[in-house]
């Protein structure tokens, strides 16, 4: 529902879509009021994505467009010293640490220490005289730089969603040493160019670096507020995660509640009282999402209306259910209400009649609705014969798990009560063997199918958004009065950001 994901600029990527909005954005008194949906992300989440970060600095250096260096300046005995460099790329990049912290002044602090790199290039120079009426050398040059890079972020509301300034930059140069041509070892010449350059070098490096390192930021934050609103859409379905109150940052996690309301054709659900409250997440997991009833009510509701609670039977599946068990009773019942026909010659269609009602309780999810079936037999250029159809109120308790990447549906508990049924080989309904055959069938073997059709569905549906790409460990989905919650650690699968950076920079 808020769903996280990247790196760190990176880190705060994902933080920035758990945070859509900033402590700009203005909110009422009520913190939680209208909270649908809670995602917090703690600290070890924080902590492994900061691995990511050397990828996105080396990006941010790789893409940065350093300008061609000018300048002069007398010297006593040489007269006027005229230089230029030109061409200069970034070579051999690596850095040794970096940390992260979370602020609760809403800002994501990142100290990245000693960054190494190799800046290679084009040195020009030229003695007394104007600038353009010398003969100037032009030497291969090479600079040798160790440099630490502090980053203060802050997030910051622009367009009703969330926006990094990572503008709060700092470079501190240890190390900047000039090399001409290779040579390694120190002369006049280099020790002239050294004190000459190095104070514009690192003015330039600082303003260009940091200027592409709060481009890539940007660009990241873009691409991850995308994939997280295509994430929560199916088709007219749409999941609104836009803010219902202010972030939270604290040492340990930052927590960002959403409005959680579902809109189908622009039609939108009604905001309630939210029941959340902070201490029903603990710090133990990297990544929580807490669920609303009335959230998950919501989307079941969506799915009803927009015709997806359908699901068709035929052949070995259809089969499968009526053949749940070899006995006598079952047997002849099967052959009455086909009348001989294979089932390859015959369709089950089972959907739901009224919105399905959601209601998460400690033993699982409990879902009612009234449920239809019908059994047809396909006659050869002929309508459809409705062997069966019946309407029955079921209520169901599911438990849910999500395991090998397939999340999965068990019901635990069930019952069944029918409410209309039509047999053509029980016209009167007076046939106990039958509807006791069918109402066995349907607890034994019907809803465990219609329940693990729908996990298989979702699963679909989640990995067509390429959830399956990463790497969820030890999920837990927990069912509470009024409300889920989904815990899990997570590895981040880093061939995502570097094909990103391929493609995007």
């Amino acid at each position: 529902m808020c769903w996280a994901g990247r790196m760190m600029l990176g880190t705060f990527s994902i933080l920035l879509v758990l945070v859509q909005e900033a402590a700009a954005c203005e909110f009422g008194p009520l913190p939680y009021r209208g909270t649908g949906i809670v995602c917090r992300m703690t600290k070890p989440a924080a902590l492994l994505l900061n691995q990511e970060t050397a990828q996105v600095i080396q990006a941010a250096f790789r893409n940065a467009k350093f300008p061609n260096i000018t300048g002069e300046r007398s010297m006593r005995l040489l007269g006027r010293v005229a230089y230029g460099l030109s061409n200069i790329q970034v070579n051999d990049l690596s850095i040794e640490s970096s940390e992260v912290e979370l602020k609760e002044d809403n800002a994501i602090h990142i100290s990245i220490k000693n960054v190494t790199a190799l800046f290679r290039g084009t040195l020009t120079y030229g003695y007394a005289g104007a600038w353009l009426l010398q003969l100037f050398h032009s030497l291969d040059f090479e600079i040798e730089s160790s440099i630490d890079l502090q980053l203060n972020i802050n997030l910051m509301c622009q367009k009703d969603q969330v926006a990094p300034d990572a503008s709060d930059c700092y470079l501190t140069f240890h190390k900047l040493t000039l090399h001409l041509q290779g040579d390694k070892q120190p002369g006049w010449l280099k020790q002239l160019f050294t004190d000459f350059i190095s104070f514009t070098l690192k003015l330039v490096l600082k303003r260009e670096v940091c200027k592409e390192i709060n481009a890539v930021a940007q660009t990241l934050t873009d691409f991850i507020i995308d994939l997280a609103a295509d994430f929560v859409r199916d088709k007219d379905i749409v999941v609104d995660i836009s803010l219902a109150s202010d972030p939270v940052i604290k040492a340990r996690y930052i927590e960002s509640h959403h409005k959680g309301l579902v809109l189908y054709k622009n039609k939108s659900s009604m905001l309630s009282d939210s029941v959340f409250s902070p201490s029903l997440l603990t710090e133990s997991r990297m990544l929580y999402f807490w669920l609303s009833e009335h959230s998950l009510s919501s989307l079941a509701a969506a799915a009803f209306l927009d015709g997806q609670l359908v699901l068709n039977l035929r052949g070995e599946k259809l089969q499968e259910l009526f053949e749940m068990e070899d006995t006598e009773v079952q047997r002849k019942a099967v052959q009455r209400i086909f009348q001989g026909t294979s089932y390859n010659d015959s369709v089950a269609k089972v959907w739901s009649l009224t919105q399905p009602e959601i209601s998460p309780q400690p033993e699982g999810t409990v879902v009612r609705s009234l449920v239809a079936v019908e059994v047809s037999i396909l006659l050869a250029g002929e309508e459809p014969l409705v062997a069966l159809y019946m309407e029955k109120e079921i209520t169901v308790t599911v438990q849910a798990t999500y395991a090998e990447k397939k999340l999965i549906l068990q019901p635990v508990d069930s019952s069944v009560e029918i409410k209309v049924f039509k047999c053509t080989a029980d016209p009167s309904g007076e046939d106990p063997s039958i509807q006791s055959f069918l109402q066995n069938m349907i607890l034994v073997a019907g809803i465990p199918e219609v329940t693990s059709s729908i996990g298989s569905a979702l699963t679909s549906l989640m990995n067509s958004k390429r959830l399956d790409l990463f790497d969820i460990i030890n999920p837990e989905i927990i069912t509470r009065k009024g409300y889920v919650i989904v815990q899990l650690d997570f590895g981040f699968p880093s061939n995502l950001l570097l094909n990103f950076l391929e493609k995007s920079l």
